[in-house]
């Protein structure tokens, strides 16, 4: 059974920083897991995701320049830091991963396995 479990939300003031993690279980074998965030009243974000053959890293224009992510194989294990966090970042933020490749890793609808989440909120 796959699972994908996040962990590392939380409430910050404008300008801090988070680091999310997600822990994969039950698959090894996919091409990329990324972040996907879903604000209130809005749709889903794909906001990064990073491939796992070659580890190549994506952003959307949103979060470039202030969020990185990165893995961990040996721990089949996923990571977003995120800095200078600002209200629009507000959130529930999903990892997920893509199966098979594609061109586009940053269409959410390609995700196929989803955690549950994790809220991050930036407010003064």
């Amino acid at each position: 059974q796959v699972q994908l479990v996040e962990s590392g939300g939380g409430s910050v003031q404008p300008g801090g920083s988070l680091k999310l993690t997600c822990v994969v279980s039950g698959i090894h074998d996919y091409y990329a897991i990324g972040w996907i965030r879903q604000a209130p009243g809005k749709e889903h974000e794909a906001v990064s995701c990073i491939t796992t053959k070659v580890d190549w890293d994506f952003y959307s224009d949103a979060v470039k320049g202030r969020f990185t992510m990165s893995r961990d194989s040996a721990k089949n294990t996923a990571y977003l830091q995120m800095n200078n966090l600002i209200p629009e970042d507000t959130g529930v933020y999903f990892c997920a991963i893509i199966e098979r490749p594609t061109a586009t890793p940053l269409r959410y609808s390609l995700y196929t396995k989803w955690g549950r989440g994790t809220q991050v909120t930036v407010s003064s």
